[in-house]
């Protein structure tokens, strides 16, 4: 399931989008089904890589080819890429991994062209506080998490970087309590029947998309909703 309304971001034909810490590459596939759009996903893991290699692989045996696809295993902090050079960056859940996210945000948008979009996602304050209260564990997870966005915060960093913030929301409700009952039990279980059959609910959700299901994600969000989501554009000066 994918952080950001693609409505909001005019995925046209020519268009370069860069999916930076693509991970498995659910939002590198979901801007490849868009025609005409060339979408390079980048990730520092090379499993990742690979993982998302295979998602759009699959995808495209499914539904067939539309949008130009590549993939680079490339770190955020040193982009392999000339300045100005996409018209549309996504950057999803990776800053509070990131020691040094001032550096990070000036690759950012040295590689972005003037006048052009960026979308970032990271953990709520809110919901990601309580998962550091409930296990220190959960922290290390996933390469590790150094820290926790306010809104404000993130916002200002963001735009002292030279980009200015037009629209946000929050998403994936559903999620919140997911993680909260994972870090009550404990991470890293495998045998905790609670969360399996939790895990199998998200699962259900994201692959059948049912209304109700999508009805209380949207009615959630601006309370539960686990990631906040930035749109921003780089200025033009």
């Amino acid at each position: 399931m994918i952080s950001f309304d693609v409505k909001k971001l005019h995925l046209e034909p020519g268009l370069r989008v860069l999916d930076i810490g693509c991970g498995s590459g659910r939002h590198t596939a979901a801007i490849a089904r868009y025609e005409g759009v060339q979408v390079l996903g980048a990730d520092i893991s090379l499993e990742d890589i690979i993982e998302t290699k295979k998602r759009l692989i699959f995808q495209e045996r499914l539904e067939g080819k539309r949008g130009q696809w590549d993939l680079l295993a490339a770190g955020i902090c040193r982009l392999p890429f000339k300045d100005n050079f996409f018209d549309l960056i996504v950057c999803s859940e990776i800053l509070e991994h990131i020691p040094d996210h001032h550096q990070a945000v000036a690759e950012i948008v040295r590689v972005l062209k003037p006048g052009r979009d960026l979308v970032v996602s990271v953990p709520r304050f809110f919901p990601e506080r309580i998962c550091w209260i409930l296990s220190r564990e959960y922290q290390c997870a996933n390469n590790g998490h150094i820290r926790i966005y306010k809104k404000k915060e993130l916002v200002a960093l963001l735009e002292e970087g030279g980009l200015k913030e037009w629209a946000s929301h929050y998403a994936h409700s559903l999620h919140s309590p997911y993680w909260w009952l994972k870090c009550l039990l404990g991470p890293a279980r495998k045998d905790a029947a609670l969360v399996n059959l939790y895990h199998d609910l998200l699962t259900w959700d994201i692959m059948k998309r049912p209304w109700i299901t999508r009805f209380l994600d949207y009615l959630l969000n601006p309370v539960l909703g686990k990631s906040l989501v930035l749109y921003l554009t780089k200025s033009n000066k």
